[in-house]
């Protein structure tokens, strides 16, 4: 059955007419109960009234106090700055929608929403990437007397939204789209679609590897060499109990930090990666919506895990 180009629902539907379903005009309860979309709804509120507040204090407190204006923690302000820019566009247009239980703002809405979240999402993750690097930078000196200055924490930030805009602005060409999601109720990229009409395959693969595999490598990577570093100073000062007491902490701290990265990211690229492979076959709506809710939580534990619990990695480097 063709479906319009303004969204893609693809699971069998018992009418002829789609337009008669369209997640822009009548309420989706053909997809799941009333419970399901207050519980959504519900969720995102969740992650508004907790999310905003910390983020908006992350970046009030680095402002207020000059000892919380060091290089290394730019990019964190920066990661609260994109967290807000999904938590303003994307979390609140979702809360709303799930409440109407369709989405009711229309397809100006859902494309302005997908762009956004998407944009503030890609930033928020390629901030994760760079934490680490930068970690990575001062404390296992790698290019030795190497001085980690202001212009490198700014060119870190400007990166994150350079990469940011490379993964957002495309479906808005052409490359992919932005359409209802899951329960039709938040906007995403198309991971649905069966035919190539929106070359979204391709889309799909290169945000896997260059939007998920490739930092989780970085992180992954540079929190490994701060380990080992961490380690052999340890494994020196084998009588120091702060050494060893510091060493245990930050390795605490880094498990953490890869597990957040993880449950935020990991469920997005599975599923896109597994619709795209396994076109044509049915799944649960309702568990392709978890995904956008898991990357929409991070707007509330990624402060805790960055922020409110760094005082490890900061006291360390």
């Amino acid at each position: 059955m063709e479906m319009p180009d303004e969204f893609f629902i693809p699971i069998p539907l018992e009418t002829t007419n789609i337009s008669s379903v369209s997640p822009f005009l009548v309420p989706q309860t053909h997809l799941g109960s009333p419970g399901i979309f207050m519980s959504m709804s519900a969720f995102m509120l969740f992650t508004i009234i907790f999310g905003f507040p910390l983020n908006i204090l992350t970046i009030v407190c680095t402002a207020k106090y000059k000892k919380l204006r060091s290089h290394l923690n730019y990019i964190l302000v920066n990661l609260a700055v994109a967290n807000l820019v999904v938590i303003c566009f994307g979390s609140t247009t979702a809360f709303y929608s799930f409440s109407q239980m369709y989405f009711s703002l229309g397809t100006l809405a859902c494309k302005i929403e997908g762009f956004t979240a998407t944009l503030g999402g890609m930033v928020s993750l390629w901030s994760l990437a760079v934490v680490a690097f930068e970690r990575f930078l001062v404390i296992c000196k790698p290019m030795g007397s190497f001085s980690f200055r202001e212009s490198h924490a700014v060119m870190g930030c400007i990166f994150t939204w350079v990469i940011g805009f490379m993964a957002a602005v495309p479906p808005l060409l052409g490359w992919s789209r932005y359409i209802p999601e899951g329960l039709q109720c938040s906007c995403g990229p198309d991971w649905y679609t069966v035919n190539n009409k929106w070359n979204n395959e391709s889309y799909v693969l290169f945000m896997f590897c260059f939007c998920f595999g490739f930092p989780l490598a970085v992180i992954v990577f540079s929190y490994g060499r701060l380990l080992l570093t961490l380690h052999a100073v340890a494994k020196q000062q084998e009588q120091s109990a702060t050494t060893q007491k510091a060493e245990r902490e930050v390795t605490r701290m880094v498990i953490v930090m890869i597990f957040g990265f993880l449950v935020c990211w990991l469920p997005y690229a599975s599923f896109a990666l597994w619709a795209v492979t396994h076109r044509g076959e049915e799944f649960d709506l309702r568990m392709a919506s978890i995904p956008s809710v898991f990357s929409k939580a991070s707007t509330v534990y990624n402060p805790f895990i960055y922020i409110f619990m760094n005082r490890q990695v900061s006291l360390s480097s």
